[in-house]
């Protein structure tokens, strides 16, 4: 009786060995990340949260999913991976934050054409990193070989944050006219508005290993800066009293995103003269001809977070955010009637 040797799964292409290792290889990554009501570590079919040991008595829970978007390509083209999954994690749970939930735990999804473990640990870990920072754990995940699907060394990311917060203290809440707007300075182009960044890279002639135009580091690596993490500091000054609303400054800029949290009938004047531009901004406006007010809908323009105020509060809760590590400017008040009115001038 002979046998006959058959196509194995290693040979389509999916190494089931590597998936075991890397799992292996982020166990410890995972663990430093283990907070209260955490049940269970990586492996399982499912993973376990408890939300009563996490301190909660009546629990709204609180859902978000995003990506990083095409800044992924720079990433991906420079071989520096090691920040992306703190974008990933600040891009859910900064959103999650806007509505007044305090992140718990975090999933990843990581597909690539072919599992390289070094690299997808150094994602994950950086993935590890920005939970860390922001209080979740990460408590579960997929790793998808899939050959045939992505190009040689492109990789793919999703993240699923989950919050809480107790019932009935969700934001937006009591927004009024007269509310102070504190801005949350930025760390950059964050996550959004990579499609233009390259556009205009690719206009100025320059590459990734190039010297940035607008900092002391290689053009690759101060777009590659990680999207800053508000959850801690945000959480500070919802749990001090006074805060109405939050709003996380993405795709859309101060011009949409602001509006998203504002009543019907509310609007807002924000003077743009209360803030520097950060150089890299500037260098994206000047190099692609980009009028003031696109910039304002495109990127956040220096300006990652709002928290409207109850105005009594500003004071305080400035000093607050200051004594947390916040850099923050009074940009403007909530007025009555719709959209935001800009005065002074950005550029």
């Amino acid at each position: 009786m002979t046998t006959k040797n058959g196509l194995t799964y290693a040979e389509a292409g999916v190494d089931i060995d590597a998936g075991n290792a890397l799992v292996e290889r982020i166990n410890p990554a995972a663990k430093r990340t283990a907070r209260s009501g955490t049940m269970s570590g990586l492996g399982g079919f499912g993973a376990l949260f408890d939300l009563k040991a996490a301190g909660y008595s009546d629990p709204v829970l609180v859902a978000a999913t995003d990506g990083v978007g095409t800044k992924l390509r720079i990433a991906i083209d420079t071989g520096n991976v090691d920040t992306i999954g703190i974008d990933l994690v600040a891009m859910c749970v900064n959103d999650l934050v806007c509505q007044g939930a305090e992140p718990l735990f975090f999933l990843d999804y990581f597909a690539t054409g072919k599992l390289n473990v070094d690299e997808a640990a150094r994602i994950i870990e950086g993935i590890a990193e920005g939970c860390a920072q922001s209080g979740c754990a990460l408590i579960g995940g997929e790793t998808a070989e899939m050959p045939g699907m992505y190009h040689k060394g492109d990789f793919d990311l999703a993240g699923f944050a989950v919050g809480a917060m107790e019932r009935g203290s969700d934001l937006p809440a009591g927004v009024a006219q007269g509310d102070v707007l504190l801005g949350l300075a930025s760390n950059g182009v964050h996550s959004n508005g990579y499609s233009f960044v390259r556009k205009v890279v690719e206009m100025s002639g320059l590459t990734w290993s190039d010297a940035a135009p607008f900092a002391d580091t290689s053009l690759g690596e101060a777009l590659l800066a990680p999207t800053r993490l508000y959850v801690t500091q945000a959480l500070a000054a919802v749990r001090a009293g006074g805060v109405h609303a939050l709003a996380h400054i993405t795709g859309g800029g101060l011009t949409e995103n602001l509006p998203r949290v504002l009543p019907e009938g509310m609007g807002a004047t924000i003077d743009l003269s209360s803030w520097d531009l950060p150089p890299v901004f500037r260098w994206l406006a000047e190099t692609s001809g980009m009028a003031e007010a696109e910039l304002l809908k495109t990127f956040n323009s220096g300006i990652g977070m709002v928290v409207a105020v109850d105005a009594a509060r500003a004071d305080s809760l400035q000093e607050l955010l200051t004594s947390v590590g916040e850099t923050v400017c009074r940009l403007g008040t909530v007025e009555a009637g719709e959209g935001i009115r800009y005065t002074g001038k950005l550029l």
